[in-house]
């Protein structure tokens, strides 16, 4: 994580200064706004008929999966425009139904408790001011990304490609905040709860936790800041949790609460949801039993041909750029490597700019089709640990961490 940017002052000066933030941002309309929905757009599984819609606030035109909570996945296309996912354009996961419509940023309070010296009520200016800003390229990737490629079909949110993005986060060191409280002897985990609720009473609170030494390494980071502007309220305004190289189900969103546990958490969403076979890629078959689960955790690597797409043309004798992004999960991006043989034969990739470990990294090829027919291009990412794409694509019933070399069929002409 860097720890200078153009300069402290400025980085200050970009968020205090940035409009509306100290006042009230909100769901404009309420949530009756939420329904309306324009064109439509075929994902390539079965059921992948998607309304595209407009009508979220602060959001460009997204895929719709489900209205309430708000799953708004981003269209792939999105993707070839840069290693940056656009604000407007980046995905939306919540987990339970309300989501508070009107948050008043000044009268916000982020809460520290639990096994510390002293228990933390902290402003949004307070995180501003007091304490060091920092910035972190990184990828937020939901777990069931790409879940309706999942065969045979599982249950949840049925995602394309698009539950991904990578954005600047900027905010404070959670490490720094801990240790402003103090954090006692006997402490395990820390545990995170944002604004979001259920309808009745009974629902249990969108609660995620993290050991204690992950949660203090100095990279874990409370963010009010998202690509250089304040987050949006869909992506977790006024603060989330960013996790770097892990599942964006850690990076909780509208963080007002933490505690310092001196046991591990048992809430529901640490031992009964979000849970992956403890097994080489969480890969199971269908109907097996007797293996043991383990929360979810870390990210793996992928990558993605971003500038054609299944039945392009393209000329015989012709070059043609073939570019895209990989991401190398729990670490950076090693080399890519791409095929236009169906997988034969693979060859070095170009790497563009390293914008660090946790952030999506650019490739690009060049590619001469030398006769007319179906070709298939394929591509991987190998990361800085030496873990890359698998040949075949993994299964759990959860419809998690899918990370399989992806192909692209073109036709040359």
């Amino acid at each position: 994580m860097s720890k200078e940017l153009s300069s402290e002052a400025m980085l200050r000066r970009r968020f205090l200064q940035a409009a509306g933030l100290f006042g009230s941002i909100g769901l404009w309309g309420g949530t009756a706004a939420l329904g309306a929905t324009t064109k439509s757009v075929r994902l390539p599984f079965a059921n992948g008929e998607r309304e595209l819609t407009n009508a979220f606030p602060q959001k460009g035109e997204m895929i719709l999966l489900r209205t309430r909570p708000p799953l708004l996945e981003t269209p792939f296309d999105v993707f070839d425009h840069g290693v940056f996912t656009p604000n407007n354009r980046f995905f939306v996961r919540w987990h339970l139904p309300y989501i508070p419509t009107q948050i008043d940023a000044e009268a916000f309070r982020l809460t520290v408790h639990g096994h510390v010296g002293k228990n933390l009520s902290l402003s949004l200016h307070q995180l501003m001011t007091e304490f060091e800003p920092v910035e972190i390229a990184a990828v937020n990737q939901c777990s069931g990304n790409s879940r309706g490629f999942f065969d045979p079909r599982v249950a949840g949110g049925q995602w394309a490609n698009g539950a991904m993005g990578c954005a600047r986060w900027t905010g404070v060191r959670l490490k720094d905040v801990l240790d402003r409280a103090g954090v006692n002897a006997d402490a395990v985990q820390v545990r995170f709860n944002g604004l979001d609720s259920g309808i009745i009473a009974s629902t249990p609170d969108f609660i995620k936790s993290l050991d204690i030494d992950h949660a203090r390494d100095g990279e874990v980071m409370i963010a009010y800041g998202m690509n250089g502007e304040q987050l949006p309220l869909l992506n977790g305004f006024p603060t989330r949790l960013i996790v770097p190289g892990w599942y964006s189900t850690y990076w909780v969103k509208m963080l007002n609460d933490i505690e310092v546990l001196n046991k591990p958490d048992d809430n529901f969403w640490m031992a009964k949801a979000y849970l992956i076979p403890d097994t080489p890629n969480a890969n199971v078959k269908p109907g097996q039993t007797g293996f043991h689960s383990v929360p979810i955790n870390r990210m793996v690597p992928r990558s993605f041909i971003t500038n054609l797409r299944d039945g392009d043309r393209v000329l015989a004798g012709h070059a043609v750029q073939v570019r895209g992004i990989a991401f190398g999960g729990d670490t950076g991006v090693a080399k890519v490597l791409w095929s236009n043989d169906g997988g034969t034969h693979w060859r070095d990739a170009t790497l563009e700019e390293d914008h660090g470990k946790y952030s999506f990294r650019r490739w690009h090829a060049h590619y001469t089709p030398g006769s007319r027919g179906e070709n298939t291009l394929m591509v991987k990412a190998v990361n800085s640990n030496g873990v890359e794409q698998p040949d075949a694509a993994n299964w759990n019933a959860g419809g998690f961490m899918r990370n399989v070399v992806e192909s692209t069929k073109i036709t040359v002409a």
